[in-house]
């Protein structure tokens, strides 16, 4: 039996827990980091190991009874989804397959495609939780129950009067006696953690939707001197603290804060999130689970996936920042959180607490807390790497109809028939107005395409003389002069008036200073001149004239009425265009002659027409939309491959591997077709180690804010391999437009000085100062996270380099340089 997790903490502590119950020798572990009794008879391993095994066709598979996926709704995930298709896809039909998951509502329709993949299929739903859930709010020091009671979702009416009064209370303008300001703070965290150890709800996890936040939180509770744990506990904890970290220096331990974690450990409360290196989650993680830890401040990424269930989780916020915008949690987010609390074989019942902020109503929480619906979609999309391991392995043809029964083709297929009945009712309905506008004298519908015909050229020329009229309206505009006699034909200032300033831009609109009779001074827009404005009349302006001045104005307006001024002038003369107009002289003519043009029931007709040309115009947009969706998997695939044969990757047939196609397809990376390029082109046959470590981050690097500042580059040949990586990514990206894909994305060198300084062998802190200094926001778990991908691409390089050349031995020295400190002793990611 394989057992698969989407990450490697979750595949480590499954790999305990199993061989905790069966024994180490029975229990293996595949990671990519780790190897550890590989031919066990059950082996927990990451998904993509398990999909890399399936693609190599690894001996490891003969005899393989079962796959468990874990957390197979990670099938989802924007970048990573598709390795779970391609697993359940390619998984020999011998293998069972057993797939898990707390968070899919549409159990039934994921169920119906597994038939059609893997033949027979059963779905077991359990409704009922092991451990109970209450809801909670806390309303400033109030923990009040959510629902009415526990069977009903009707929200406790005590509470939303509570909430009422604490609105009104956190008003801005609300004062209580002697005029002094009251409103809303929120609560202390130290608070809030003693008000759970009163009612006896710790140990609790405190989801913050920041990391700086989960830190800060943690200082503010050991400011405030709180101690969830006794001496002998903290004495423990310090015990095993110590042996996590035994293998870190103790430079690199000042300049991770070890004392302080330390501090806030033995006290029973720390964070856990992604910027932590993988020693001190792990630790944090299990100090928690043995009850050592007592309060955990935690961003989202700890719901998804570790064991570590609480008796209480508290949510500070509903709001989230999701690396575009603010956004609320959704229903399922919440779910994902709050199903930490509760501990199976512990707790009688686990606790939800939402911290109240003024705008958050309970009827929003109870709404989130009540939803069951998180529906699973596909992110399946085949890329580079996949593509030429199928068109190898099995020929194009076959690959198509592999692809044909992804999931993501099969959700959009159910899509197309819902899309093809209403097509169906169209069509009847189309009938049904063809029979309504039938007509005694002729084809109706030949008539009313007529009328349909001259109505759009009409529409086109009028749109075309109103574009042409604005133009010689803004052309007039801009031949005025000072002095010149106007009429203003539209607006609030209609009526004659006198240009003082013509107001010329040479980029934006003319906006002509005027006075009018009745003394208004000010700019005209090109809106106010639906048509050519030409001078009536010249009258004297006053030098350096103050438009400001009253006097002023009220002696330029008299000067104005007394002018000679022929009021017909500037107003639209002329034909209309249509008139003139060759082709709607010719409908015309045609409808008249038309028999239908005579039938006393005409219009009635026309009405019926006119719902029926709408109505086969919105018909024809749904056939559109199912063109676009049917093949639409196969078709990606055609032009993913049509785009590989182009550079060389697979012969014409589209089925014959090259020597360049056969190292792609050992190339596991999201940047696959790029790395892939670089190695053809010889873009890193020059580096040293440290300088290839550098050229190969811009690959693995994708900054967390948009804003970061331009990153600082070694001199020396790495500049010119980065370089050259750009540039190639710019052919690649021309040619993926070219064939309507989106597959790769662009090299980020924010990764660049820091790998190149620590793969030059200098010290975490002089690495991690450096990046401050720089303006770059890395903290020691981000730094041990990239090095870590870092590694596993440079792993890869060194495997499909020409055995023997500069490159393969500079990339196992990479790999030597990278593989140190506090990234070697960090076993997980």
């Amino acid at each position: 039996c394989f057992y698969t997790t989407p990450i490697k903490a979750l595949s480590n502590q499954k790999y305990n827990d199993l061989a905790g119950r069966h024994g180490a020798a029975d229990v293996g572990l595949l990671t990519g980091d780790n190897a550890v009794n590989g031919g066990a008879p059950v082996v927990v391993m990451t998904t993509e190991v398990l999909r890399n095994m399936l693609y190599a066709g690894s001996p490891a598979l003969e005899g393989l009874g079962y796959v468990v996926m874990d957390e197979v709704h990670y099938l989802a995930d924007r970048f990573r989804g598709a390795v779970w298709e391609e697993v359940i896809i390619h998984l020999p039909a011998s293998v069972r397959l057993v797939s898990l998951s707390a968070t899919v509502s549409n159990a039934e329709e994921f169920a119906d495609w597994l038939v059609t993949v893997r033949g027979d299929t059963r779905v077991i739903v359990d409704e009922h939780r092991p451990v109970p859930l209450w809801q909670h709010m806390l309303v400033g020091g109030r923990l009040m129950d959510l629902f009415r009671d526990g069977s009903s979702r009707e929200v406790d009416p005590e509470l939303v009067r509570h909430v009422r009064d604490r609105e009104r209370y956190a008003a801005p303008g609300w004062k209580q006696g002697r005029g002094r300001q009251r409103g809303w703070r929120p609560p202390a965290r130290v608070d809030v953690i003693d008000r759970l150890d009163r009612e006896g709800l710790l140990p609790a996890i405190t989801f913050i939707f920041s990391r700086a936040g989960c830190d800060a939180a943690v200082r503010q509770c050991v400011q405030a001197g709180l101690r969830l744990n006794g001496p002998d506990e903290a004495a423990e904890v310090r015990a095993i603290a110590e042996e996590r970290t035994r293998g870190l220096a103790a430079d690199d331990l000042d300049v991770l804060g070890y004392w302080d974690w330390v501090d806030g450990l033995q006290r029973g409360v720390a964070a856990h999130h992604a910027g932590l290196i993988p020693t001190f989650k792990e630790t944090v993680e299990e100090l928690f689970v043995r009850g050592l830890v007592k309060a955990v401040f935690a961003t989202e990424t700890l719901a998804l996936g570790i064991n570590m269930p609480a008796r209480s989780v508290v949510l500070e916020r509903l709001v989230k920042f999701n690396g575009e915008t603010h956004a609320d949690v959704t229903p399922g987010e919440y779910t994902q959180l709050t199903g930490r609390a509760g501990r199976r074989g512990i707790d009688i019942e686990g606790h939800a607490v939402v911290l109240w902020s003024p705008g958050v109503d309970p009827e929003q929480v109870a709404g989130l807390a009540s939803t069951r619906t998180y529906p699973l979609r596909s992110s399946f999309r085949p890329s580079y790497n996949m593509a030429v391991n199928l068109a190898q392995e099995m020929g194009p043809a076959l690959a198509r109809e592999l692809l044909e029964r992804s999931f993501a083709q099969f959700q959009a297929d159910r899509a197309v028939v819902g899309l093809a009945r209403q097509i169906d009712r169209n069509s009847e309905a189309l009938a049904g107005y063809a029979e309504a506008m039938r007509c005694h004298l002729g084809d109706f519908a030949e008539y009313a395409a007529l009328r349909a015909r001259l109505k759009e050229r009409e529409s086109a020329l009028a749109r075309e003389g109103a574009a042409a009229r604005r133009a010689a309206a803004e052309q007039s505009l801009e031949r005025l002069s000072t002095g010149d006699v106007i009429r203003v034909p539209t607006g609030r200032r209609s009526g004659i008036a006198v240009v003082l300033d013509p107001g010329v831009h040479p980029t934006g609109d003319t906006r002509p200073l005027v006075v009018t009779e009745d003394r208004w001074a000010g700019r005209l827009s090109p809106a106010d001149f639906p048509y050519p404005v030409e001078p009536l009349a010249r009258v004297k302006v006053p030098r350096n004239f103050d438009h400001r001045s009253p006097q002023a104005r009220r002696d330029l307006a008299s000067t104005l009425r007394n002018a000679r001024v022929d009021g017909a002038a500037g107003r639209g003369k002329g034909r209309s265009a249509a008139a003139d107009d060759e082709e709607i002289a010719r409908l015309r003519k045609a409808i008249r002659q038309h028999p239908c043009h005579g039938c006393a029931d005409r219009e009635e007709h026309a009405r019926w027409a006119e719902r029926w040309h709408r109505l086969a115009r919105d018909t024809e947009a749904l056939r559109a939309r199912v063109e676009s969706k049917t093949h639409s998997i196969a078709r990606t695939f055609d032009r993913v491959c049509a785009l590989l044969a182009e550079r060389g990757y697979l012969a014409a047939d589209g089925a014959t591997g090259t020597p360049a196609g056969r190292q792609l397809a050992r190339i596991w990376s999201e940047s696959d077709l790029l790395v892939a390029e670089c190695l053809r082109q010889g873009v890193w046959e020059p580096l040293a180690p440290a300088e290839l470590a550098t050229a190969v981050s811009a690959l693995v690097y994708e900054s967390r804010r948009d804003a970061e500042g331009p990153a600082r580059l070694p001199d020396g040949p790495v500049r010119d391999a980065l370089a050259a990586t750009n540039r190639l990514w710019a052919e690649l990206e021309e040619d993926e437009q070219r064939h309507r894909l989106e597959l790769t994305r662009e090299p980020d060198t924010g990764f660049a000085w820091p790998a190149y300084r620590w793969a030059r062998g200098e010290s975490l802190d002089r690495v991690l100062s450096a990046a401050e200094t720089a303006g770059q926001e890395l903290s020691a778990g981000d730094f041990v996270r990239w090095c870590k991908q870092l590694l596993d691409l440079l792993d890869q390089i060194a495997a499909v380099a020409e055995p023997g050349t500069r490159l393969a031995a500079s990339a196992r020295e990479a790999v030597a340089a990278v593989r140190r400190g506090v990234v070697a002793s960090s076993g997980t990611v």
